[in-house]
């Protein structure tokens, strides 16, 4: 289909795509006024909510439209990640121009159902009007164990601070996008990490179920950006050594430092481990490498080991679109 005549054939289209994937607990889905969802007992539900806008988070020019798809679920997602969490159903609200209706639409419903069905997590409804530009809405609901979600306020001082993955490899991924001028190469790490983000599911979901994160957190804008706000929660500073940081590879040290403290999007895991249990953490969780990248300090404020040895202030530089520069 190229066209539609009017909002209730879009909303078929859009249906068509997600017909296999009712889920167990999605008493009802898309067609009526509004969803129902059945939790399970002895779990407590998440809720997250998150924009994905044209001209902000991405550019229809230049990403293909089924990596539009696949991140705006894979970012929300991401939040139930960050909590210990299983995603279980989804609510888009979708705005979109006239050009994009058709092919557009189609490959990123494609990318959006893929990624539905790798974090078997179901469409349960939403909404869609038309707009100048493409605007997007996700809210996901997820569960976990009543007792077991991971906030962040439970850090205290002298835990570890740990991130999953490598850090700045996404932002790497959409500098080479621009360079390339919207050439695709998925055999470049960075590149399918920036379009094709995974969220840290299965290690949140066994970080809660082993009771050995204190405090957690998804890196959605940057470390030098979400780590203050973790520390924040928790009311309490941290030290970060910039020695240990999972830089990204093929540039030079002090280029990949730069990248793994303030670049965004790499969704990752920012959690705490009491020194005490450190030890059962290891190196690597299912080939995904777990780092200690410092520690929570008493007092306020986060720093970082500079070039002299001496602990200094580490300045916001990720991403915040309502910061004002200088």
């Amino acid at each position: 289909m190229t066209d539609f005549h009017d909002e209730d054939a879009l909303v078929k289209e859009v249906a068509r795509h997600f017909l296999s994937s009712r889920g167990r607990k999605l008493r009802l889905g898309i067609g009526d006024d509004a969803a129902l969802w059945k939790p399970k007992s002895g779990f407590v539900t998440i809720l997250t909510s998150d924009w994905f806008l044209e001209g902000s988070h991405f550019l229809r020019q230049r990403h293909p439209p089924d990596s539009v798809g696949w991140k705006c679920l894979a970012r929300a997602a991401s939040d139930i990640a960050a909590m210990g969490g299983t995603p279980r159903c989804f609510l888009l609200n979708i705005a979109l121009p006239a050009a994009a209706i058709g092919k557009w639409l189609n490959g990123f419903l494609g990318g959006l159902r893929r990624a539905a069905k790798s974090l078997d997590c179901v469409l349960a409804g939403g909404d869609t009007t038309r707009s100048e530009r493409v605007l997007i809405s996700v809210t996901v609901l997820g569960e976990i164990r009543e007792g077991q979600e991971i906030l962040r306020s439970g850090a205290r001082p002298g835990d570890l601070l740990y991130v999953s993955g490598t850090l700045g490899e996404a932002e790497c991924g959409l500098r080479l996008l621009r360079k390339n001028g919207g050439r695709v190469n998925l055999k470049n790490i960075a590149m399918r990490k920036h379009l094709y983000p995974e969220p840290r599911v299965e290690l949140g979901r066994w970080l809660a179920e082993t009771n050995l994160a204190t405090a957690m957190m998804d890196l959605s804008d940057g470390l030098s950006t979400d780590l203050p706000r973790l520390c924040a929660g928790s009311k309490v500073g941290a030290l970060v050594d910039p020695e240990r940081l999972p830089t990204p590879h093929g540039m030079d040290r002090e280029s990949a430092r730069q990248l793994a403290l303030h670049g965004g999007d790499d969704y990752e895991l920012l959690f705490c481990v009491s020194p005490a249990r450190a030890s059962l953490l290891p190196a690597k969780f299912r080939k995904l490498r777990l780092t200690r990248i410092g520690e929570i300090a008493a007092g306020r404020g986060v720093r970082i080991i500079g070039k002299n040895g001496k602990p200094e202030p580490l300045r916001a530089a990720g991403w915040d679109p309502f910061r004002q520069e200088d």
